[in-house]
């Protein structure tokens, strides 16, 4: 499989839902596979809240592989023999898309909390402009999970003509309060660290050191991507062999766990950016400018493939509901799976074989 990453500078000015511009702005994206003659076999994949535009393979000397290799690659469900795969980094992201740390035009200083607020709906539209640079003027399908799976409905419902069809996967039309409020622990979190320093920090020591506000935030955000089923099946009860049970900080395997992601995390993802994306999060609902969901979808073209998880916690099966029965309600072409899963919001990365055989399907369908 081919892999090329690559960054996009515009000096095109992005007019935002806010009312704000960004003068200029830099998109890095990654691509799999070759784009054909008629410029119609790409598939656009978008990343969820810290993903990034490594979505598959392996760099040299790297060990882990993109975030959704088990979903894209030759011969898997997104097939790089015969599609051209491309995955941009959103902008707000600390991984080389423009974000709070970039250098602000006529300033020379990084933007930090003059960053403006974005929406879905920004982002989307700068990667409309980065495929029109590329001569990617139709998609064969645009697919993503969670944050990914809110852009791909902004996809269908702004940008009607760009994809034959849209995969929304583990996701929702509006964030429901019950993820805002595990997004208010992180948000929380990190504003009170000290070593936020009110958003001023040096980023070289948070590399190094961590954020702890942070970590304690990705706590919170892991809880949600398990469900209780599986918390139980990974860790029981079972206690860390290091720590003494009578111990008053001995740990459990689950406190371990936590502990050691949520460090781990506040290391490879900037604080700012996570503050920016989580507003991004909360702040969708595509019902905003048009009053009901029935409203919003009437502009809707593409085949549309719904996939919910049983377990899903963060973003349960009855959200899903709601979508699939409105695109219905309104005469679109839809699909709807609810995976039998008791992983939880993250089956969507980790149990690809459970739905692989429904997105190669739709993918499929109407080419013969």
């Amino acid at each position: 499989m081919k892999i090329t990453t690559k960054k996009e500078h515009f000096s095109t000015p992005l007019y935002l839902e806010s009312g704000r511009i960004l003068k200029e702005f830099d998109l890095i994206y990654e691509t799999y596979g070759e784009l054909n003659e008629t410029r119609d076999n790409a598939i656009v994949i978008c990343h969820a809240l810290t993903g990034s535009h490594h979505a598959a393979g392996t760099y040299e000397n790297e060990r882990k592989a993109g975030w959704w290799d088990d979903f894209i690659g030759d011969g898997k469900a997104v097939d790089t023999r015969r599609y051209f795969v491309i995955c941009v980094n959103i902008l707000g992201s600390n991984f080389g898309s423009t974000s709070p740390l970039s250098t602000e035009p006529g300033t020379q200083n990084q933007y930090r909390l003059r960053f403006p607020v974005l929406v879905i709906s920004d982002v989307v539209k700068a990667q409309m402009m980065l495929f029109e640079r590329l001569g990617i003027k139709h998609a064969k399908a645009v697919i993503g999970g969670s944050l990914g799976g809110m852009q791909a409905l902004c996809f269908a419902i702004e940008f009607p003509k760009f994809a034959s069809k849209v995969g929304i996967f583990a996701s929702t039309y509006a964030t429901p309060a019950w993820a805002i409020a595990f997004n208010k622990i992180a948000v929380s979190s990190i504003l009170a660290d000290p070593a936020f320093q009110g958003g001023y920090y040096e980023s070289e020591q948070i590399r190094e050191n961590g954020l702890d506000g942070m970590a304690i935030g990705r706590m919170a955000g892991h809880i949600s991507f398990l469900s209780p089923l599986s918390m139980n099946e990974k860790f029981g009860r079972n206690y860390c062999k290091t720590d003494g049970l009578y111990e008053l900080f001995g740990r459990f395997e689950v406190d371990s766990y936590l502990d050691y992601n949520g460090q781990n995390f506040s290391k490879r993802f900037d604080p700012l950016s996570y503050l920016y994306i989580v507003k991004m999060m909360n702040n969708f609902d595509a019902t905003r400018h048009y009053g009901t969901l029935e409203n919003a979808l009437k502009s809707v073209r593409a085949d549309i493939l719904l996939l919910s998880f049983s377990g899903d916690v963060l973003f349960p099966p009855s959200l899903m509901d709601e979508l699939a029965d409105a695109l219905k309600k309104t005469g679109k072409r839809c699909t709807y799976e609810c995976v039998k899963s008791t992983y939880g919001h993250d089956a969507f990365l980790v149990e690809v074989a459970k739905f692989e055989n429904h997105v190669k399907a739709w993918l499929e369908r109407d080419e013969m």
